[in-house]
C-alpha cells in the first residue's frame, strides 16, 4: 500500500483531538513512506494533515476543481496539487491516485467521497480498503445507522463488514493493510 486518500473537514471544528487526529494520521503516513491524498486545502483539519505529513518528510499531493481554488485558499507547500474541472472528476483521481482510504471527522463532503468510494467498491468498482477513523466517537452514530441499515436487510454484511473502524491513526493504516491483503 502505498498511498492513503484521506477524506476529512476544512474546518477545525470544536473538538481538539480531531486536530490532534489528523497530525497524527499525517505524521504516521509519511513515516511508513505512505503517499497522502487529499484536497488541497490549507484550512482546518485538511490543513493539519498536510501540515504535519510535510514536516515528518511526507509526499502530499491535493485534488481540487478549479471553481474551489479560485475562492479558496490551497495548500502551496504540497509535493503535487492537481486541478480539475469538475468534482466528478476530482473524486474519480482521488480514488485513481490512492490505494485505500481513510475519513476522519468531516461534514457532507466528507461524508459524500467516503459513500462514493465505499459504494463503487461494493459495487465492484475496485477492492481498496475503506476506514473510519472514529476520534472520540464521532463516528458511532453512522456505524449504528449502518448496523440497523444490515440487520433490517438494506445493506448486505460483507458491504457493512469492509469499513474498518479504530479510534488509532497507527492501527487504522494497519487495518487498512490487512484489508488489502484480503482483498479478492
Amino acid at each position: 500500500m502505498k498511498s492513503i486518500c484521506v477524506f476529512l473537514g476544512s474546518s477545525a471544528g470544536t473538538d481538539p483531538a480531531h486536530m490532534e487526529a489528523a497530525a497524527a494520521l499525517g505524521r504516521e503516513l509519511a513515516e511508513r513512506g505512505m503517499i497522502c491524498v487529499y484536497g488541497g486545502s490549507r484550512t482546518g483539519l485538511m490543513n493539519r494533515l498536510a501540515e504535519c505529513a510535510l514536516a515528518a518528510g511526507g509526499e502530499v499531493v491535493g485534488v481540487t476543481v478549479q471553481v474551489l481554488k479560485d475562492k479558496e485558499e490551497f495548500h502551496r507547500g504540497l509535493t503535487r496539487l492537481h486541478v480539475v474541472p469538475t468534482m466528478h472528476q476530482r473524486k474519480t483521481m482521488m480514488i485513481d491516485l490512492a490505494d485505500g482510504f481513510v475519513a476522519l471527522p468531516g461534514g457532507i463532503g466528507t461524508w459524500d467521497e467516503f459513500f462514493e468510494v465505499i459504494t463503487l467498491r461494493q459495487l465492484g468498482f475496485h477492492a481498496k480498503p475503506c476506514g473510519l477513523l472514529d476520534v472520540n466517537g464521532f463516528y458511532q452514530p453512522l456505524l449504528q445507522m449502518l448496523d440497523k441499515a444490515e440487520k433490517e436487510g438494506l445493506m448486505k454484511r460483507s458491504a457493512r463488514k469492509a469499513i474498518v473502524v479504530s479510534s488509532d491513526p497507527a492501527e487504522m493504516l494497519d487495518l487498512l493493510i490487512a484489508a488489502e491483503k484480503r482483498a479478492p
